[in-house]
């Protein structure tokens, strides 16, 4: 599996909070999938967060992890080589391990989301993913579970009158809701952490679509429309095409 590294770099430290324990020591994620380049991607996109990483390739080694490492949360693949995720998981429970687990895989039907949140999974992701996405919800979970705090403010992104919550997922403009599908709450999202900065497509697109994507940057130019379609319908636009250069979003004049 092909996937693209650079992916794995975040935003500036300015521009997000980092998470800590609540002793002041670092956040423990345990990650545990077959697939060692997808374990090595999401060790560093986590060790950018300042957290401290694990990684196991098999139900077995992910449990001797869980009793030794203690982990805060954990990233578990359903479909692994000796027992699958949904048994390590009953595992774990079984050991007093109450971390929340986000589960990873392939599979994207909607019995095995309910499985997987009925065998006491806190969350579900599906390949392929983004791992903004991913590392939001592990932050979100973080949170619920009252396992880390902040180092400063909540993360929402606030540009003019547009607000972006990255924990509830939800998107205001003028104090109205807007919906945005997954997608283009990733696109707004890397937007809105350069105001004013304008991105170009290979950088959305590589951010966005991070994971071995092999789609052209037209996908771009059409999550663009759909975005302004939603955020600057009937209103000062906010989204901007700097010709020959990409694209940035600024606070309506």
């Amino acid at each position: 599996m092909t996937m693209n590294t650079r992916a794995a770099s975040g935003p500036s430290s300015q521009s997000r909070s980092l998470l800590r324990r609540a002793d002041g020591s670092a956040i423990r994620v345990l990650v545990v999938d077959d697939e060692a380049t997808l374990t090595d991607l999401l060790a560093m996109a986590l060790h950018y967060e300042d957290w401290e990483v694990k990684t196991a390739s098999t139900g077995q080694q992910a449990l001797q992890l869980s009793r030794e490492f203690k982990p805060d949360v954990v990233v578990l693949d359903i479909m692994l080589p000796d027992i699958d995720g949904m048994q390590v998981l009953s595992r774990m429970r079984a050991d007093g391990n109450e971390a929340p687990v986000l589960f990873l895989t392939a599979k994207d039907s909607l019995d095995d989301r309910i499985a997987g949140l009925t065998a006491g999974g806190d969350d579900y992701v599906t390949k392929p993913f983004s791992l903004e996405e991913l590392v939001a919800r592990l932050r979100g979970l973080l949170r619920r579970s009252r396992a880390a705090v902040a180092d400063h403010e909540d993360p929402v992104l606030i540009v003019g009158d547009l607000v972006l919550d990255e924990d509830s997922y939800e998107v205001h403009r003028d104090g109205q809701l807007i919906q945005l599908t997954a997608t283009e709450f990733e696109l707004l999202r890397f937007l809105m952490r350069n105001p004013r900065r304008v991105l170009s497509k290979a950088q959305i697109l590589d951010r966005v679509w991070s994971y071995d994507f092999g789609g052209s940057s037209s996908v771009v130019e059409l999550y663009i429309s759909y975005l302004r379609k939603k955020i600057d319908a009937g209103r000062a636009p906010m989204i901007h095409t700097v010709r020959g250069a990409g694209y940035m979003v600024k606070a309506a004049q």
